[in-house]
């Protein structure tokens, strides 16, 4: 049943009252009477009129006053108010409106004017009514999708996880209440890439989602774990009591990914790195403690699989070091910055020389020659190593060339082919383009690739090294023993030549294990009519002992460090042309 319309009459006249409640007598509207201003005021909130008949010339509070009050009020604001007035003048109706009134009528009043005039304020309190319980549905709505919204950007939609917003906010928390005991912790997947690329991202997520899930039990109460992006997650640790207590629970996160994920039927190994951040006073904002919690990251990826560092501010010194140095890394190419150092591999036997191992080096403009295990993992991270890697084989050519005119014919020069290079599609047609420029005898050029480019993809590899092969180049294999297991597929490659990584050779007469290891792939080499040559060979029992496995040829220290070509050029001019020794001193012909 609905509520009737209710006026209230204001008038401190009661026959006044009467003659209005006769001209609506028709009308099916509930009439109430107050006859003084401050009564209407005070009755208001129990009367909750729909309409209000106001009497202008009134004793103690007249209409005016009335009106604006009513006006002030919030909740009664919006009633419609009618003036009912004797006054005539402009200016007295202009107060009336100037005051908050919707109308007026004249006294005496006329019953079709009354009638007219609170139909029509009735309908405007109708269509405000509609439009606020519009507006009342619209705040509703937007309140709830703010809400949702809300939740969306504070939790992330694959893992549940909080996200980097809410991470954020709690660690902005943290630092307006100056806490003094929170870690930040920052994990990264590692060889997330080679998971997407395998297994595809369906599986990848699956995956982040079982990672999440085995993260969780390593929070404590008031702890937040956060999907940051992509394969990294951070803890938000509170109320930690120093480093002692925080290794134990690192070193936990990071031994529940021994046990591999169970994901879509499929057994996934997967590591992860930490990099953590401490409280610091210094930290004013939350991007603050996550940025270094990642430096801190990315140095203990530098240590390998399954490390963690804590942050120190000397690392956000290395990182600009870094950045600075990867900038001057890209200019580099352009301005041909990079030079070919040439290091000689000798015949263990007679100390002759027969060839030479083209190795890459930076001549920086300010920093002068650049060691190379500073910038070539940047090469391998900026995808520089690809184009600089063929530079370097271009020059390389070149100059094997000009030995072979100055008749070296026997030379050969090994250049090193980079996994990148080595997965690269125009690897061939560059190779092609190359040997056509140079003009070099192609029997004479050694390419060395790493256990691990080879075992990637064994099966385009066996395809890659055929096709060099057929093309009259060498083929090493280059750290042998140090990559994935390749006895299974050695047999089916065609190469030429095995390389002792340098880890063994400088471990012969230290460690009995590594010195079996050398003696294996010497006599493994020598099964599969392979050349071995031993690198990194530094002492004279080093030299003894290989010579003794009959260890065909080696290079390191103990004969020459790397050199440039113009120093090569000054020994092969000041030796006979087939009698280049580099003996060590002191040393006789074995």
């Amino acid at each position: 049943m609905m509520k009737p319309i209710s006026i209230l009459v204001i008038d401190d006249d009661p026959n006044n009252f009467d003659v209005i409640e006769t001209l609506l007598d028709d009308q099916d509207y509930q009439l109430q009477y107050v006859s003084s201003g401050v009564a209407a005021i005070e009755s208001l909130d129990y009367l909750n009129p729909d309409l209000i008949l106001l009497d202008v010339m009134m004793p103690d509070l007249d209409g005016i006053e009335v009106c604006q009050r009513i006006r002030a009020m919030p909740e009664h604001a919006a009633i419609p108010i009618i003036m009912v007035t004797a006054l005539s003048e402009k200016q007295d109706l202009a107060r009336c409106f100037g005051a908050g009134a919707n109308d007026f009528i004249s006294k005496p009043v006329s019953g079709l004017e009354l009638t007219a005039r609170v139909r029509s304020m009735l309908l405007l309190r109708e269509q405000y009514q509609q439009l606020e319980a519009i507006n009342t549905h619209l705040e509703a709505k937007v309140l709830e999708r703010t809400a949702q919204l809300q939740a969306i950007i504070l939790q992330d939609d694959l893992t549940r996880l909080p996200s980097r917003v809410c991470l954020t906010q709690n660690l902005a928390d943290l630092l307006r209440a100056k806490a003094a005991d929170f870690a930040v912790v920052y994990l990264d997947c590692d060889q997330f890439k080679l998971i997407n690329g395998s297994f595809g991202y369906a599986v990848s997520n699956q995956l982040l989602i079982a990672i999440a899930e085995r993260l969780k039990p390593h929070l404590a109460a008031g702890d937040l774990l956060a999907r940051l992006s992509g394969n990294e997650f951070c803890f938000l640790l509170r109320q930690i009591d120093g480093v002692p207590s925080l290794e134990p629970r690192v070193q936990g996160i990071l031994k529940s990914f021994d046990t591999p994920f169970a994901v879509a039927g499929i057994d996934i190994f997967i590591t992860a790195c930490v990099g953590i951040a401490l409280a610091n006073s210094a930290y004013q904002y939350p991007e603050q403690p996550l940025q270094d919690a990642s430096i801190a990251m990315y140095q203990a990826k530098q240590q390998g699989a399954g490390s963690y560092q804590f942050f120190c501010p000397e690392m956000h010194q290395t990182m600009v070091q870094r950045l600075a140095l990867e900038s001057d890394l890209k200019r580099a190419l352009e301005r041909q910055e990079f030079v070919v150092y040439y290091q000689p591999i000798v015949r263990l036997k007679t100390f002759a020389l027969v060839g030479l191992e083209a190795l890459v080096r930076w001549q920086h403009p300010e920093r002068g020659l650049i060691a190379p295990g500073e910038f070539i993992p940047l090469m391998e991270t900026t995808g520089l190593v690809v184009p600089v890697g063929l530079l370097i084989l271009r020059q390389a050519c070149q100059q094997l060339y000009r030995w072979q005119q100055q008749g070296w014919s026997e030379l050969t020069v090994s250049v090193n082919l980079s996994v990148r290079q080595f997965a690269c599609s125009t690897l061939l047609d560059d190779i092609d383009q190359i040997l056509a420029e140079t003009q070099i005898n192609p029997a004479r050029l050694k390419l060395e690739i790493t256990e691990s480019a080879i075992m990637d993809n064994a099966e385009t590899a066996i395809g890659i090294v055929e096709a060099l092969r057929s093309r009259q180049i060498q083929i090493s294999i280059d750290d042998f023993g140090t990559g994935y297991s390749s006895l299974g597929y050695l047999h089916r490659f065609s190469v030429n030549d095995l390389k002792v990584d340098r880890s063994f050779t400088n471990q012969i007469q230290v460690s009995e294990s590594k010195y079996k290891v050398v003696d294996t792939i010497v006599t493994l080499g020598q099964q599969l009519g392979l050349t071995v040559t031993a690198e990194g060979i530094e002492t004279e029992p080093q030299l003894r002992r290989l010579q003794q496995l009959n260890c065909e040829l080696g290079q390191g220290y103990l004969f020459s460090k790397p050199l440039p070509a113009a120093d090569i050029d000054t020994h092969l001019q000041s030796n006979p042309v087939n009698n280049a020794l580099l003996k060590p001193a002191g040393m006789t012909l074995a």
